[in-house]
C-alpha cells in the first residue's frame, strides 16, 4: 500500500531565543547565543544554560491548571496552541476521536522529582505537592494537550533521548498513514536545567566548560576547538494531516513529511559509533522512504552537538552520505542542546528553511575543523531555494532518527 503524503499544516515553538515560531526563527538566523549564568545553578560545575525567558508561563497557561504542570508540560501546551492555530483548526469544532497527540520528551519532569524529594526529606510528606506525580511523569505533555484540545484519539510520549522529537513525528506519521487518526499533534518538549542534570552532564564530560571565556561563543558545532554541549530547553509541536485532507479543507501545507528513518547504534550508552555507519543507515532509510537519492538532498540540518565524538562521527557521515556537499547548519550553536525537544525544534527550523529559502548559519563557527569535508553555512544566513532537506537527530543510547522534508 502506498503511504499517503503527510502535510505539516501547523507549527509552534518556544525556545531560548523566542516564545513563538517567528521570534525563534529570527533568533536562529541572527546566530547569537543567549547562554547565561542561571542563579538556580549556583555552585554547580556548569552554572550556565540557554533558557526560555521573557514569559510568565503560569499566566499564559492559566493559574487554575498551571499548578499541576511541570515546566516541560507548559512549554508543550504553548507550542501546541500556536501550532493548532497556525493550522487554522479549532478544537471546539473538530471530531476529537480522530485527533492523536504524540509528544515526546527525554527526561520529563526529573527536575520536579528532585524538588519533591528534597521537600520530603527536609519538611516531611505533608509539605509535598499533591500534584507531585503529575509534575514528573513523561506522558503529561501529551495528556495535557489532549485535555485542552479535546483530543480523544491515540496519545503517547515517545522517549528516545535526544531524538525523541523526530521519533514522535515518525510515529504520528504512521498513525495518519494507517488511518488511526485524521489530525496528529506531534513534537517534543524538554526542561532539564537543574543542578542534578547539569552536574551529570558535567561529570560525563559532554558539557562545555567556559574557563573564563565568552559564554556566548561556548557552543561551537563542528569547530576544531569545539568544547562540548551547552544545555538548552524548549518545545516544538506540529500539526500533521494527510495532504489530501489538508487540500480538501483549503489548508496550505508548510511542508510535506516525505520520509523517516530510524536505527540504533547498539554500541555504547553515550558515544556514537565513530564511523557513523548505523546512523547512516537511518539516513538511507529516510531517503528510501521518501523515494529520494542522496544527491536530491539540498540541505542538511545536523544534530551538531559541539562534542568531540558526535561532531566527528556526524561530519564523516555527512561527507560520505552526501558527496555533493549540500549546505549544513547546526542550530545548537544558538539554542544549546534542547535534549528531547531538539529534534522537533530542528525539524521545525528545517521546514522554515524550505518555506523561506534561507539557511541559518552555524553560530560561532568560522570554518569546519580540518578533516571535516562538509559545507557549513557560517557568519550569515545563506539565501538559497531549497526543496528537499533532511534533519538528523541522534540520542544517548544510540537512537538515530532522520526526517526528510519536502517543500510542496
Amino acid at each position: 500500500m502506498r503511504t499517503p503524503a503527510i502535510a505539516v499544516t501547523g507549527l509552534g515553538m518556544i525556545t531560548p531565543v523566542g516564545n513563538d515560531t517567528e521570534s525563534t526563527w529570527d533568533g536562529v538566523c541572527a546566530a547569537a547565543s543567549p547562554v547565561r549564568t542561571v542563579p538556580a545553578l549556583a555552585g554547580c560545575a556548569v552554572d550556565f544554560a540557554c533558557v526560555v525567558d521573557g514569559i510568565d508561563l503560569d499566566a499564559e497557561i492559566g493559574r487554575r491548571t498551571a499548578f499541576r504542570m511541570g515546566r516541560y508540560v507548559k512549554f508543550a501546551i504553548l507550542a501546541a496552541r500556536e501550532a493548532v492555530a497556525d493550522a487554522g483548526l479549532d478544537p471546539a469544532g473538530w471530531d476529537g476521536s480522530r485527533v492523536a497527540v504524540v509528544v515526546g520528551t527525554s527526561s520529563g519532569g526529573t527536575a520536579h522529582l528532585t524538588d519533591q524529594a528534597l521537600v520530603l526529606e527536609r519538611r516531611g510528606a505533608e509539605a509535598t505537592s499533591p500534584a507531585g506525580v503529575l509534575l514528573t511523569i513523561p506522558n503529561m505533555p501529551a495528556a495535557e494537550i489532549a485535555i485542552e484540545m479535546r483530543a480523544t484519539g491515540p496519545s503517547m510520549a515517545p522517549c528516545t533521548a535526544c531524538s525523541s522529537g523526530v521519533t514522535a513525528l515518525s510515529v504520528a506519521r504512521d498513525l495518519l498513514a494507517t488511518g488511526q487518526c485524521d489530525v496528529a499533534i506531534a513534537g517534543a518538549t524538554e526542561s532539564t536545567v537543574f543542578p542534578i542534570a547539569m552536574t551529570g552532564f558535567a561529570r560525563s564530560g559532554a558539557a562545555a566548560h567556559p574557563d573564563g571565556g565568552d559564554l556566548s561563543r561556548l557552543c561551537r558545532p563542528f569547530a576544531a576547538d569545539r568544547a562540548g554541549l551547552v544545555m538548552g530547553e524548549g518545545a516544538a509541536v506540529m500539526v500533521l494531516e494527510r495532504a489530501a485532507d489538508a487540500e480538501a479543507r483549503g489548508a496550505e501545507p508548510r511542508a510535506l513529511l516525505a520520509g523517516t528513518g530510524a536505527t540504533t547504534d547498539a554500541h555504547h550508552p553515550t558515544s556514537p559509533r565513530p564511523d557513523g555507519r548505523i546512523a547512516g543507515a537511518a539516513v538511507e532509510a529516510a531517503l528510501r522512504d521518501a523515494g529520494w537519492r542522496a544527491e536530491d538532498v539540498e540541505h542538511v540540518n545536523a544534530h551538531g552537538t559541539a562534542t568531540e565524538r558526535n561532531d566527528a562521527a556526524e561530519a564523516a557521515l555527512i561527507a560520505r552520505m552526501y558527496p555533493h556537499r549540500p549546505p549544513v547548519t547546526a542550530p545548537k550553536g544558538v539554542l544549546g542542546h534542547c535534549m528531547g525537544a531538539a529534534g522537533a525544534i530542528e525539524a521545525g527550523l528545517t521546514i522554515l528553511t524550505l518555506q523561506r529559502g534561507v539557511i541559518p548559519p552555524v553560530a560561532n563557527l568560522d570554518a569546519p575543523a580540518p578533516g571535516f569535508d562538509i559545507d557549513c553555512v557560517t557568519k550569515r544566513p545563506l539565501v538559497r531555494p531549497v526543496r528537499r532537506a533532511v534533519s538528523h537527530s541522534f540520542g544517548f543510547g544510540g537512537h538515530n532518527a532522520v526526517v526528510a522534508l519536502l517543500r510542496p
